[in-house]
Formats: C-alpha cells, sequence, structure tokens
C-alpha cells in the first residue's frame, strides 16, 4: 500500500482552461439585496402572447411567462475583484428557485460575456445548514461512542483527505482509475479500522477479510463492465471529464466507484462478522472452528439479508429521479435495464452485493481459525490447574484445602487473542 502511494501520489490536480460549463466556472458569493415584483410581459422579450398548445410543458410555461408575475432581483457580490458591484436578474414565475431579500447566492461569472451579463445566479449558499447538520452529527457521534466516535471521526476526516489529496488528483493525472482506487480503499481501510478498533489479531482478521472481497469486486466489476460494454461516460458530469480530461479511462472511473463505494459497507460486514465469532469463542472457549463458523454464519446470514437491502435502496434513492423518468416514458422494465444509465446501476449493485455476500463466509471462516488456535494455550492452562490443585487435594491437612478446594473447577486461561477488550 505505501509504495502504491508513493508511486502513484498525484501532487496535485493538473491545471486546465475553465471552460464555463457545469461545474468548471468561476463562482463567487453574493446576497439578494432587493426584490421587487413587475409583470413578465413587460420584460419577456417577444411580449406577445403565445399561441399553441398549452397542455404541453412548453405551452404552460410560456403562457405563464406572459401573463404572471415576475421578479427582479437586485444581488450584490461579496467576494471576488468586483466585491460591492451589483446586478439585476429577472425570476421567471415557473422557475423552481424564487429568491428572496436578504438570501445568500452563488453566483457564476462569465468574463467574456458583456458586462451585464457577466455574473448570473447558479445556486443558494447552503454553508450554514450543511455546517451546523455536520456539527450535530460529530456532536451525536461523539456523545454515543465517546472516544471510539472521536476515533472514527479522525478516520473519516483522513479518509476524505486520501480522496482529495489522493485518489482524484491521480486519476486526473491519467493513473489507472481501478489502480488507484485499489491502494485508497486498502489506505483507508487501514486507517479507519486500526484506528477506531485498535491493532489486534481481531482488526487484522477484519482487514483480511475486505481485502479478499475487495479484489472479488475488482475481478467481477472488471469483468462484467467489459462484458455489458458500459463506458461510465453516462451524463453532463462524466461528459465534462472526458473533454476536459481526455485520457482518463471512464469505464475504469465506473469500477473504481464501485470499489470505493462497496468498501464503507464491507468495512462494517467484516468486523461485526469478526466480532461476533469473538464473542463466541468468549462465551464458549472450547469450542472448536468448525462450530465457531457455524454460529458465525448464522449471524452472518441475518447480515446479508439486511445489508444487500440496504445497498439496493441507497442506489435506487440515488437514482430515483432517473428512474421516474423512465415510468413517466412508461419504458418496459427490460428498456430501462438495458440503458447504460441504469445498467451502470445495477452493475455497481450487484456486484458491490455479491463481494458483500462472499466476504461473510471468507471473514468468518479466517476469524473461527485465528481465534480457536487460543484452545490449546487454554487446555494446557486448565490441565496445569487441575494437576495442581491435585497435589493440593492429596495433602490437604498439610496445606489446608478442603472438600470444596478439591471439587471447584478452575476458570479456563484465555490466551492473549481471545481475551476480551475493556472498551
Amino acid at each position: 500500500m505505501l509504495v502504491g502511494l508513493a508511486v502513484l501520489w498525484p501532487g496535485g490536480a493538473p491545471a486546465h482552461e475553465r471552460t464555463g460549463v457545469g461545474f468548471d466556472r468561476q463562482t463567487q458569493q453574493a446576497t439578494v439585496t432587493k426584490v421587487e415584483s413587475l409583470s413578465c410581459e413587460s420584460v419577456n422579450a417577444s411580449g406577445g402572447t403565445p399561441t399553441g398548445d398549452t397542455s404541453t410543458a412548453e405551452g404552460s410555461s410560456a403562457q405563464q411567462q406572459a401573463n404572471g408575475t415576475c421578479k427582479r432581483a437586485t444581488i450584490r457580490i461579496d467576494t471576488g475583484k468586483d466585491k460591492g458591484r451589483t446586478f439585476t436578474e429577472i425570476v421567471q414565475p415557473d422557475q423552481s428557485r424564487q429568491l428572496e431579500q436578504g438570501q445568500e447566492v452563488v453566483v457564476a461569472y462569465e468574463p467574456s460575456a458583456p458586462r451585464d451579463l457577466q455574473y448570473s445566479v447558479t445556486d443558494v449558499n447552503r454553508r450554514l445548514p450543511m455546517s451546523l447538520l455536520a456539527g450535530i452529527f460529530a456532536l451525536a457521534v461523539v456523545v454515543v461512542g465517546r472516544l471510539r466516535g472521536v476515533m472514527a471521526l479522525v478516520a473519516l476526516a483522513i479518509s476524505f483527505l486520501i480522496l482529495n489529496f489522493f485518489v482524484l488528483p491521480a486519476i486526473l493525472q491519467g493513473s489507472n482509475p481501478l489502480v488507484v482506487a485499489v491502494v485508497g480503499s486498502s489506505a483507508i481501510m487501514l486507517i479507519a479500522l486500526y484506528l477506531c478498533h485498535g491493532l489486534s489479531a481481531r482488526t487484522s482478521v477484519a482487514v483480511l477479510g475486505t481485502l479478499i472481497s475487495l479484489l472479488l469486486i475488482g475481478v467481477l466489476g472488471s469483468l462484467f463492465i467489459d462484458w455489458a460494454a458500459l463506458t461510465g461516460n453516462t451524463d453532463d458530469n462524466t461528459g465534462l471529464i472526458h473533454g476536459l480530461y481526455p485520457t482518463i479511462d471512464m469505464s475504469g472511473l465506473l469500477l473504481a466507484g464501485v470499489i470505493i463505494g462497496s468498501l464503507g459497507v464491507l468495512d462494517d460486514v467484516t468486523v461485526t462478522q469478526t466480532s461476533a465469532v469473538w464473542e463466541l469463542h468468549e462465551a464458549n472457549p472450547s469450542m472448536g472452528w468448525r462450530g465457531l463458523y457455524r454460529a458465525g454464519i448464522r449471524i452472518g446470514r441475518d447480515h446479508i439479508a439486511s445489508v444487500v437491502n440496504t445497498l439496493v435502496l441507497a442506489y435506487a434513492g440515488a437514482a430515483l429521479p432517473l428512474l421516474l423518468l423512465f415510468s413517466i416514458a412508461q419504458s418496459s422494465v427490460g428498456t430501462v435495464a438495458n440503458s447504460e444509465l441504469v445498467a451502470a446501476e445495477i452493475v455497481r449493485t450487484l456486484v458491490g452485493s455479491i463481494g458483500l455476500v462472499a466476504s461473510v463466509p471468507v471473514t468468518t471462516a479466517l476469524a473461527a481459525l485465528v481465534v480457536s488456535a487460543d484452545r490449546p494455550g487454554a487446555e494446557t492452562a486448565t490441565a496445569g490447574a487441575g494437576t495442581a490443585l491435585g497435589t493440593g487435594t492429596s495433602t490437604g491437612a498439610g496445606t489446608g484445602l478442603g472438600p470444596a478446594a478439591a471439587g471447584a473447577r478452575p476458570a479456563p486461561a484465555r490466551g492473549g487473542k481471545g481475551r476480551r477488550r475493556r472498551r
């Protein structure tokens, strides 16, 4: 992992000339200082009442723009070289975003446009609610998780740093997205697991189970993305990326997203399964690895059912607007599934789910083998205690050990790997 980070370290994202399209625009912070209402007919260029079928979306929108009440907003630039400058923008009645006085917004800047058209409102400034929500999340994690919660937040911050300073720049520099995703995911996993759960045999088993599952996801993802001829260039954002950086392997980028997206759920599954096997061993140290595996896999089956459902619903929720469009078009299930937009999500979901399902028996078997290695030491310690006790009983008069002591059963000793950690 360290060698991979050193070899692939990008040293920053490559520079490019801004296109002014989509997210590749210069933006500044601004405030709406004044909003006044006026007739849409007085501000529309056509000036006349539109004709045509008003039952369509286009006709209905044109009718509203002609007869409705528009707004003229005055916006003040708050950052950048034009700080303090104002401009006006007309808000049509059918626009989804309506501006209000005092509202903080984000404006796009196009230096090549005429002066009156250089700035335009593109979004709302959401920094305050997003920051407040992040603060509530961090507080909840620390209050409930205490030290573990703090470590989890630190691991989360490190994960974002790796994504921002290694994974994304390395892909933009032209490195193989699959290799970058594997190296970056491995680094995130090792740091997160050992930081949150400590350096122990239990954590190492979870790490190994996660690595094996990630390898399976990478192999299956590469096979089916290539077989299904998924290009990864499915929307305006991916098209813009390909236009700015033509050397990026977009199908490899899709596979990298599958691996990184599956990592978080994989961590949960492998840690839970490892902990379950360790606790079973704590409850019954005499249980062999086969017994531990059978008991652990019974727990894992419940885990599989809930996790796979969670993953499918997560992807379905993310693609819900797209699914609504297909529903409106009354497309058949086969047509929807065959389109690249949906096929990419299906491959992403199913490949990730296969990796999750496979992680349960793999991690359970590894954990059972490792934790059952404590049994010989425990049995030796138990036998030694029994021998000493028997010796004491035979000389009970001299040592003061009575029948109660002779019949007592010593607690089985536990090796270092099976000892319960205080949390």
